[in-house]
């Protein structure tokens, strides 16, 4: 497939970008260049969306630490971190970029139908395929002959697959909603649905904790649905009065985006996550085929929740860079807040891993045994660099998803995917150490070749970004003065 570049895609049909609150003025014949990006103006984009990811990430880590502390703690983990969490991100994965393409082409009523419409279909379908394996015989086939479940795991993964029916269906149309408020400058209102989220969870945690009759599966996977059943809520009433002042009556200022063009862009973007998702499932199944298998599923789900949540507000810069890089002279601001916000994510993992924290987050927060604890901080360690290298795909991706050429994400991916096999399989034929050590060093150096491989891609379209903001831009009038507004 091919890549769309910046001059071709009024040619596909696709909309440009435009930043949030872009101001750019021109006064007579000695106009006045707007003023260059600053880093606090992508600290105030980013900082609710960080906050947004930052919850979700705590999410991760509670649902644990409940689970930890009722009964069949160690299957219930490991059938919600090996087969239910792994399972579910899979079949969601092509609606996730819905954010992205939101974000990026949803600036009319003709855009926002054809998006809208897109969501609706592939989500009910994701949905269906859902129900298929979480109510069929088709589980046993995905769980035994694909995954390599243990027998134990089987019959609590099958309870959380049909708990968690509502997951897909309700993160399409919220990451379709986020896209808009996030172009339109309503960033908080990401914010508050994940607090609404979060809140949900932690309520049915609440009440499944006082009860402490159920298994944790069961009320893990109820709260983490009705969490983001809750979210999906808040975000269609938020986005009510954008898509009133915004989008509706709104025509397109060329040729309107088409059903075609959109697939053009959004494929690439599609199959990223999917490649990306799949790594999970691939180290649950790889780690059931090595030493100590059912320790290292049990540990795995906590591993994730703690790097995941950290890792997790670089992941917030994606859509600021999309939205910013049509303001003037963006790209220093971004890639000095990206550097310092990978070390700034890094560090806490570094402080953690070389003093007590660890150990103390490993036993007294998320409630391992001694031994799963020392498991845990054995493979911890290794991803320290995880959330540096989750910033800086960021700023690369999001320079290619503003250039619509998303191919070369995906190609990102399909590096990530490579490396994560190659260290997996070395655990398979080595059958040494735990299973979760190698899926810990699958999912760093993956990441690292995911890193370097989308920074290679976007070179030189951050030098085509810095190029035209090094040449002086022509006015829009004559002499007189003028004020062009683009607060889209």
């Amino acid at each position: 497939m091919c890549a769309i570049t910046p001059a071709a895609s009024v040619a596909a049909g696709l909309p440009r970008a435009v930043g949030e609150g872009q101001s750019v003025s021109y006064i007579g014949a000695g106009r006045t260049a707007p003023k260059q990006l600053s880093m606090r103006q992508v600290l105030v984009a980013w900082a609710p969306l960080a906050a947004s990811w930052l919850l979700m990430g705590l999410e991760l880590s509670a649902v644990g630490a409940v689970m930890a502390r009722l009964p069949d703690p160690t299957v219930s983990l490991a059938a919600y971190g090996g087969v239910v969490f792994p399972i579910a991100l899979i079949i969601e994965s092509p609606i996730i970029m819905l954010l992205a393409a939101s974000t990026a082409l949803a600036v009319d009523a003709v855009s926002y139908r054809v998006i809208w419409r897109f969501m609706l279909v592939v989500a009910g379908a994701l949905t269906a395929l859902h129900a298929l394996i979480a109510f069929t015989p088709l589980f046993d086939v995905v769980a035994m002959n694909m995954l390599g479940v243990p027998e134990a795991l089987r019959e609590p993964a099958r309870w959380g697959m049909q708990l968690m029916l509502p997951w897909t269906f309700s993160i399409a149309s919220r990451r379709t909603h986020q896209g808009l408020l996030i172009r339109f400058g309503r960033s908080k209102a990401v914010t508050l649905g994940t607090v609404v989220r979060l809140a949900s969870n932690i309520t049915v945690l609440s009440a499944g904790y006082l009860y402490g009759q159920l298994p944790g599966i069961v009320v893990g996977c109820a709260g983490v649905a009705c969490g983001v059943s809750a979210e999906a809520v808040v975000a269609a009433v938020c986005v009510r009065p954008v898509l009133r002042q915004h989008i509706n009556g709104k025509q397109p200022a060329g040729d309107p985006l088409t059903l075609r063009a959109f697939l053009y862009f959004y494929v690439p973007l599609m199959l990223t996550p999917f490649i990306n998702f799949f790594a999970m499932p691939l180290a649950a199944a790889s780690m059931s085929r090595m030493p100590m298998a059912l320790e290292s599923l049990a540990v795995w789900p906590v591993l994730n929740g703690i790097a995941f949540a950290m890792r997790s507000t670089g992941y917030a810069l994606n859509e600021v860079v999309v939205a910013q890089l049509d303001l003037w002279r963006p790209v220093p601001a971004l890639r000095r807040f990206a550097w310092i916000l990978a070390a700034a994510t890094s560090a806490p993992l570094l402080l953690m891993a070389l003093s007590p924290l660890g150990m103390f987050w490993f036993q007294r927060v998320a409630a391992l045994s001694p031994a799963l604890a020392m498991l845990a901080a054995a493979a911890f360690a290794m991803t320290i660099p995880l959330p540096a290298m989750a910033a800086l795909q960021s700023l690369y991706q999001g320079v290619l998803v503003h250039s619509r050429r998303t191919q070369g994400i995906t190609e990102s991916v399909a590096a990530l995917l490579l490396g994560t096999v190659g260290v997996l399989a070395l655990g398979i034929a080595w059958q040494g150490p735990a299973g979760i050590m190698f899926a810990a060093a699958a999912l760093v150096l993956g990441n690292a070749a995911q890193t370097g491989w989308v920074w290679w891609r976007a070179r030189g379209d951050l030098a085509l970004v810095e190029g035209r903001d090094g040449l002086d831009p022509e006015p829009i009038t004559g002499a007189h003065s003028t004020a062009v507004e683009t607060a889209d």
